[in-house]
């Protein structure tokens, strides 16, 4: 993953915790680097071992830190880094979840080397949708949650997420139902 992810989740800690836990994060994670660069791609080993280490000093599960991390990742990275990228995403929660499947395609316009997931719509009716979500990287569809979280926050929309099928039982993407 690049650095603006792992610049992010310190951000987060520092901003919800303190400095002083971040500290912590680091130094349980057992990861060398002090600073990331946000254009600089990083082993995706690190990100997952700062979650692990985050959640420890914290005192939760790897689950809430990814779900707390997406909604930061869209209610502060996102749109205070790329504010315009997210204003073309849609006017609306629906517009924009219908956008969703090429919104990567721009990202990767300023991040050649990302891996990005893949989503599918299906199931549109009014007020829902089903959105489906392939990638290489296990165990992030509680990112995946929270960034979902975070767009309902975002265009002040309440949101009901359930995730109705997913890797862990045999299939091979996860299926969130999203209502709002």
């Amino acid at each position: 993953m690049y650095g603006i992810v792992n610049k992010s989740i310190e951000e987060l800690v520092i901003a919800n915790f303190g400095q002083d836990n971040w500290d912590k994060v680091l130094e349980k994670s057992g990861i060398e680097e002090d600073f990331f660069i946000s254009s600089q791609p990083y082993d995706d080993d690190i990100t997952y071992k700062l979650a692990g280490a985050a959640a420890e000093v914290m005192n939760v599960t790897v689950n809430d830190v990814l779900q707390l991390f997406g909604e930061w990742w869209v209610l502060k990275t996102s749109l205070e880094k790329y504010q315009g990228l997210m204003q073309s995403g849609g006017s609306n929660l629906q517009e924009f979840l219908l956008n969703l499947p090429a919104f990567h395609n721009r990202i990767m316009l300023i991040y050649p080397k990302l891996t990005p997931p893949e989503f599918k719509i299906s199931d549109i009716h009014d007020g829902g949708l089903n959105l489906h979500y392939y990638s290489k990287r296990p165990g992030l569809q509680e990112f995946v949650r929270g960034i979902l979280v975070g767009l309902g926050k975002m265009f002040e929309v309440p949101v009901e997420i359930e995730l109705i099928k997913e890797r862990s039982e045999g299939h091979d993407h996860e299926i969130f139902k999203i209502n709002w």
